[in-house]
């Protein structure tokens, strides 16, 4: 009688056993989901575009789900080392998070030689180069940087971004801009001396002939529109 009860008992462990293995998530499933996911977010980035997705461990025993959603956490981009959400969307749910790992080659912009600041950056300034990046920023049109002049110096064969270049002034310190009113059915144009540095759209202020100091918006060849 024991030993029936004994087998009984062993019979039954298998059996429990046999059931929560048969309902565990399978992890391949669960890479599948993360790579079709990445696959599809990283389709319309420019470049070239590698990942590899982490083993999940095996340790980790997860109720099987037929609804599993792929998702990006707030805040990440799909760039270098990240983890890509998977969730359960069933009653009783679940979410794990599972490492990748991405790289993006791009043609960048690059200069050509060591540059000073304030160098308005020409044709033979730049090149192209095909580089691994692990951050977004790199230009990759010559129309971003063509006729821009560089904030500070920069070495030869230097990644070009958008933070080292500003506009060209179209109004300087201390020069004369004339001041234009566009008043609908009336411009009246007077003349001043512009008090800062200013790019084409930009606030100047300008002090005018009667000493009075006005604020207007830097237009190209010297000219600042004043709002009537």
């Amino acid at each position: 009688m024991c030993i029936m009860k004994n087998l009984f008992l062993i019979l039954s462990m298998f059996l429990q056993s046999s059931l929560v293995l048969a309902a565990a998530q399978d992890h391949q499933v669960l890479r599948d989901s993360v790579t079709a996911f990445v696959q599809q977010q990283t389709s319309a980035l420019p470049g070239k575009t590698s990942f590899q997705v982490d083993d999940i461990d095996s340790r980790l025993v997860l109720t099987a789900c037929e609804k599993l959603e792929a998702f990006l956490p707030t805040g990440s981009q799909l760039l270098g080392k990240v983890s890509v959400g998977v969730r359960c969307a069933e009653k009783h749910g679940w979410s794990i998070f599972v490492a990748v790992q991405i790289k993006v080659s791009l043609n960048l912009l690059v200069s050509t030689q060591q540059l000073s600041a304030g160098h308005v950056l020409q044709e033979e300034d730049i090149s192209t180069q095909t580089i691994e990046v692990s951050q977004t920023g790199g230009l990759i049109n010559p129309k971003q940087a063509l006729g821009k002049v560089l904030r500070y110096s920069i070495s030869s064969g230097q990644v070009l971004r958008e933070d080292m270049l500003r506009a060209p002034f179209s109004v300087v310190q201390g020069q004369t801009v004339q001041l234009v009113v566009n008043g609908g059915r009336f411009t009246v144009r007077n003349s001043g001396v512009a008090l800062n540095n200013a790019s084409e759209g930009q606030f100047v202020k300008v002090r005018n002939q009667a000493g009075g100091v006005v604020d207007g918006l830097a237009q190209a060849s010297g000219v600042v529109e004043i709002a009537p």
